[in-house]
């Protein structure tokens, strides 16, 4: 599915998106992808699926890394969420975080990027 065209070159904004990819801006990116304005962190969360299984807390507080202070994670065709533990870093770190569906997930950072707002996006496909 294509999102909208983007206009700004020095932004990763998700362009499109499928059951096995995602387009950040011209880019082909394939597998679980971390994202914000800057960065694109491939091969994310190798041990995770969008069912959330393999999903560690270490997987989350890469955010931090990125320089979040809003997590966005899709998973997959439906709204799943983690075990209340794997919250911990983040809680602690002080980051929000959102757990969504995939086309959720993608809309809702494309604004809150587009807002200039220091925002990661986590893309966790299903197996």
């Amino acid at each position: 599915m294509k999102l909208y065209q983007d206009n700004n070159a020095n932004t990763n904004v998700v362009t499109g998106y499928g059951e096995d990819h995602v387009m950040i801006g011209k880019l082909r990116h394939e597998g679980n992808v971390l994202l914000s304005a800057s960065q694109v962190v491939n091969d994310w969360a190798p041990g995770a699926a969008g069912d959330l299984a393999g999903l560690r807390a270490e997987d989350l507080a890469a955010a931090r890394a990125l320089g979040a202070e809003i997590l966005i994670v899709g998973t997959g065709r439906r709204q799943r969420f983690p075990q209340p533990q794997l919250l911990r870093p983040l809680i602690e770190a002080r980051i929000g975080f959102e757990f969504m569906d995939f086309a959720a997930a993608c809309r809702t950072y494309n604004i809150l990027v587009g807002e200039g707002r220091a925002v990661v996006l986590g893309l966790l496909y299903e197996r």
